[in-house]
C-alpha cells in the first residue's frame, strides 16, 4: 500500500470514529441544565406519586429532576406545551398515561399528533383500575350495582375527562346498559373525597389510588379490570370473569405510565434517559414502590414502546365509538 493511500484509509477511518466519539460525548455531557419531568394532571393522583418517585430515583443518575405539575384538559394542555418545544426542549420530559391516547380521540383539533411529535424513551409501569364504592354503599358486588344502576342514574366519578378512568366508566355503562352520569375532577386528589364521602356512587380508579382506602376499609372494591386477577387485591375478579351474562367479558382496561419527550431530543440524550431508567428501575426500592401500589414494571422502551403506543391509541378509538364520544 502506498504512503498516499496508507494516509486516505487513516483519514476515512478517523472519519467514521469522530461522530461515534461525539454521539458517545454528547450522551456524557447530558443534561447541561435542570431537567424537568412534567405532570400532566394536578397534585396527588398515580401519575403524581410515580412521577416524584421517579424523580428522585433518576436525579441520583444524571442530576437535578424537577417535577412540574401542569394539569389541564386531561392532560392534552402539558403535552401540547411539550410537543411545541421551544427554549429547553431537550430537557423537559412528560410522564405520559392513557390520557396521552385518549385525548386524541375525544378532541379532533389537538395541535400534536400522540405518535409523531415525540421520542418515546421507556413504559415504566402498568396498573390495573378498580371499580369501588364507598364503604357505605349497599352495593356489594358487581351484579347488584348493575341491577341498580339499570333503574335509576348513578353518578361516577374520573380524574378528567379523557382519563382511563373516565374511559372504563363510560365503556361499563356502554356494555352493561346502565344509567351514569359522568362527574369529572381535577386529578384524583381531588376525585377521591368525593368517593370517599360517597358524594358520588362508583368509580374506575387507578389501583394506586384507592389500594390502601380498600385495605382500610373505606372504600369496597367490586372488580378489577385486567384481564386477570391482581395479586394485591385477592378475592376481587376481573369485570371480564364475571360472566357473560353481565354483559362484561370483553371488559380489559390497563393504565401505562411512561416517558416521552419533544421529537426534537437528541438521540444520546435519550439513550442517557434510558440508560438511567434502567438503573431506576433495576432498584429495589423502586421495585418495592411498584408492589406496594399495585403495579408491575413495565418493559417497552424506544420503538416497542412506540407500538405500543400506536395500538393504545386504536384501542380507546373502539371504547370511544361504543360509548359514542367521538
Amino acid at each position: 500500500m502506498t504512503p498516499i493511500l496508507k494516509r486516505a484509509v487513516r483519514l476515512c477511518m478517523l472519519s467514521i470514529a469522530l461522530p461515534l466519539f461525539s454521539v458517545s460525548a454528547n450522551a456524557a455531557d447530558w443534561p447541561t441544565d435542570t431537567v424537568r419531568l412534567v405532570v400532566p394532571y394536578a397534585p396527588g393522583g398515580t401519575t403524581d406519586v410515580l412521577s416524584r418517585k421517579v424523580a428522585d430515583l433518576l436525579q441520583k443518575e444524571i442530576g437535578t429532576v424537577v417535577v412540574e405539575n401542569r394539569p389541564g384538559a386531561g392532560s392534552t394542555m402539558a403535552t401540547g406545551q411539550l410537543a411545541r418545544g421551544g427554549r429547553g426542549a431537550d430537557h423537559n420530559i412528560l410522564m405520559a398515561s392513557p390520557g396521552h391516547t385518549i385525548g386524541p380521540v375525544l378532541y379532533k383539533k389537538l395541535p400534536y399528533d400522540p405518535v409523531k411529535d415525540f421520542r418515546f424513551i421507556r413504559n415504566v409501569i402498568e396498573i390495573p383500575n378498580v371499580m369501588v364504592v364507598p364503604a357505605n354503599s349497599p352495593y356489594q358486588n358487581v351484579e347488584e350495582f348493575i341491577k341498580a344502576a339499570k333503574d335509576k342514574e348513578m353518578t361516577f366519578s374520573s380524574a378528567g375527562v379523557g382519563s382511563s378512568i373516565h374511559m372504563s366508566g363510560e365503556l361499563f355503562k356502554t356494555m352493561t346498559g346502565t344509567k351514569m352520569t359522568h362527574v369529572p375532577f381535577r386529578g384524583s386528589g381531588e376525585a377521591l373525597p368525593a368517593l370517599l364521602s360517597g358524594d358520588v356512587d362508583v368509580s374506575f380508579e387507578n389501583m394506586p389510588t384507592v389500594l390502601s382506602h380498600i385495605k382500610s376499609g373505606k372504600l369496597r372494591a367490586l372488580a378489577v379490570t385486567s384481564a386477570e386477577p391482581s395479586p394485591y387485591l385477592p378475592g376481587v375478579e376481573p369485570l371480564s370473569k364475571l360472566g357473560a351474562d353481565l354483559g362484561l367479558a370483553d371488559f380489559v382496561t390497563t393504565a401505562w405510565f411512561g416517558l416521552l419527550a419533544d421529537d426534537s431530543m437528541p438521540d444520546a440524550a435519550v439513550e442517557r434517559l434510558q440508560s438511567a431508567l434502567d438503573k431506576v428501575i433495576g432498584d429495589q426500592g423502586f421495585q418495592d414502590f411498584v408492589a406496594q401500589i399495585g403495579g408491575e414494571v413495565a418493559s417497552q422502551e424506544g420503538d416497542a414502546f412506540r407500538d405500543y403506543v400506536v395500538a393504545d391509541v386504536e384501542r380507546w378509538q373502539g371504547v370511544a365509538g361504543q360509548a359514542e364520544l367521538q
